[in-house]
């Protein structure tokens, strides 16, 4: 994801001067490096510099990632850079509280980091992403624009209010692509035991999905109103929709997403006993 971002910022006009990477692959980093031409250097000397520091690192290793600058990040000032972290069941909480450099008799924070707290999905990887952000009390109106211009890098951006609904962009958007490739996954199966070669069945399905994303976003009526355009009554269409409908799909994909965000929240909370 940290790629994408890069890359994205490099395709939009962003200077590759202007980007600092650090990873703990160095070779990762410096194949990196020669095909982008942005910097390099060590964690700790980027967050010393950088106006915005972007956290891309697996939720395991946060605290750890974390913990290792704070003897560099600023402390609650106008220097210390904007923090945005694509790090899936990790709070704006918990990243204070690994950031902190000390914690007060009666367990409150004494830093005040301005944090983003982001959730991308792997479509990003071609610039097609869907992201949501939230940011806590300490981020400016600067600071969200900063935010916005990185991840509309690689897609759509919007803002949540409550940091919880990120639980909920998470079973959405973040797992979203995952239930349309199962979806694509069982129409070709069922379109080659038919008769359809691989192939055809493949290319069907892919421009199919693609082709009707693109129609609801481009349209102004709601993907209600779209399907029933295309339903004639006792068509080919109506007998499909009344076979997905009596098999309860609705009910399945509440199910699904809702186990999706349950999920999500049972991640916070193991990494928030973890801290």
């Amino acid at each position: 994801m940290a790629s994408s971002l890069i890359r994205g910022l490099l395709a939009k006009g962003q200077s590759p001067q202007s980007i600092w990477a650090a990873d703990v692959d160095a070779s990762k980093l410096e194949s990196l490096a020669q095909d982008c031409g942005i910097n390099t250097a060590a964690a700790e000397q980027i967050t010393a510099s950088v106006d915005v520091l972007v956290l891309a690192v697996k939720p395991q290793v946060m605290q750890s990632v974390c913990e290792s600058l704070t003897s560099v990040l600023p402390r609650a000032d106008k220097t210390a850079p904007l923090i945005i972290s694509i790090a899936a069941g990790i709070t704006s909480a918990q990243i204070e509280h690994y950031l902190a450099n000390s914690v007060s008799a009666n367990n409150v924070l004494e830093s005040k980091a301005a944090i983003v707290r982001c959730m991308p999905n792997t479509p990003a990887l071609i610039g097609r992403g869907a992201s949501a952000l939230f940011a806590n009390a300490q981020v400016t109106a600067e600071q969200k624009t900063m935010a916005d211009t990185i991840m509309q890098a690689v897609g759509i951006s919007v803002w949540v209010d409550v940091e919880s609904d990120i639980d909920i962009v998470t079973a959405l958007s973040g797992s979203g692509p995952a239930y349309f490739f199962l979806f694509m996954e069982a129409m070709q199966n069922t379109a080659v035991e038919m008769g359809l070669s691989e192939e055809v069945a493949r290319i069907l399905t892919y421009q199919t999905a693609a082709g009707a994303a693109e129609l609801a976003l481009a349209s102004t009526e709601s993907t209600d109103e779209l399907r029933r355009r295309v339903t004639s009554p006792g068509g080919t269409t109506e007998q499909a929709i009344k076979k997905f409908e009596s098999g309860g799909i609705r009910e399945l994909v509440d199910k699904a997403l809702k186990a999706a965000r349950d999920r999500s929240i049972e991640l916070a909370d193991d990494f928030g006993h973890q801290a």
